[in-house]
């Protein structure tokens, strides 16, 4: 590969990621701009005159996952469950030192 070969592969590559910082910065900007804060004043004013407000007014972004990415239409949220390991089976008879405490001095 020549100098010029070299050069003109790195200027398009750096031509398809400024393409493509552009377009998540446009959709960034379109999300946002669709978007309003949770929670909103209304729900701040409220907050501090002693109403709870158990649900949040929709603030128009996508729902996310745990991971933090936007969850895919119509995927129902997933959660994990986690067992304790079985203990191994050589430990029963493990047993601890036993101390007895030194008798208190009075004088």
């Amino acid at each position: 590969m020549t100098d010029t070969e070299r050069e003109a592969a790195i200027k398009k590559q750096l031509a398809d990621q400024k393409s493509e910082r552009e377009a998540a910065r446009t959709k960034m900007a379109e999300d946002m701009a669709n978007a309003k804060p949770t929670p909103t004043q209304d729900e701040n004013d409220q907050a501090a005159m002693g109403l709870h407000t158990g649900e949040h007014e929709p603030d128009g972004s996508p729902e996310q996952g745990p991971d933090g990415k936007p969850m895919p239409k119509g995927q129902e949220h997933r959660t994990r469950q986690a067992e304790a390991a079985k203990p191994a089976q050589g430990r029963g008879d493990y047993s601890t030192r036993s101390s007895n405490p030194a008798p208190a001095k009075h004088e």
